[in-house]
């Protein structure tokens, strides 16, 4: 009698763990990347296009899976001879066709519904270079649709890329970036 009592435990509970693990798939064409780079002259803005995304996650484990992956030839900052030189020199995308963040984990509660504030640890890859990063997000979930947006900086000439200032034009050693991703949850 109490293994059938276990057993019926088991079978009744099992379907309410697994609902705790969820994929978030990203949908490029709604979501962004948006640079902002201080100069001596200028503030310079751009843009870049997510090429795919899907992170799997559980409220029961901080433990994160997957990755966003940026297509590195997409940056475009408004000027056609600056986006020549950040691809061929900067980003070298020729060789590097992508920039990538695989999260690991997370620290904070991922609500079912309406805003979390987490903070997420994971790997970031510029010019194939891995570098760890903890970036603070917010994620809006409403049904199977979910938005994660975050706001951070990459020391990106600390990381490896080259210096893009010239005599008299000089550029911050970091670049700002603005995240947004829109995608859909499942079970």
């Amino acid at each position: 009698m109490q293994a059938f009592t276990v057993f019926t435990l088991l079978t009744i509970l099992a379907p309410l763990a697994s609902a705790q693990r969820q994929t978030f798939t990203v949908s490029p064409d709604a979501s962004d990347v948006k640079i902002t780079l201080n100069t001596t002259h200028e503030v310079v803005h751009g843009a870049f296009r997510v090429q795919v995304g899907s992170v799997e996650f559980d409220r029961n484990d901080s433990k994160m899976t997957g990755s966003v992956v940026v297509y590195a030839g997409s940056g475009k900052t408004g000027n056609g001879s600056r986006d020549k030189r950040m691809n061929k020199e900067i980003l070298k995308v020729e060789q590097y066709t992508a920039i990538s963040f695989a999260p690991a984990s997370y620290a904070g509660v991922i609500a079912p519904s309406g805003d979390s504030t987490i903070q997420v640890t994971g790997t970031f890859k510029l010019l194939d270079i891995p570098h760890q990063i903890t970036v603070p997000m917010v994620i809006h979930m409403e049904g199977s649709a979910a938005t994660a947006r975050a706001h951070f900086s990459i020391p990106y000439v600390q990381w490896g890329l080259k210096d893009p200032s010239l005599l008299f034009w000089r550029t911050d050693k970091e670049v700002s970036v603005d995240l947004t991703l829109t995608g859909q949850l499942a079970n």
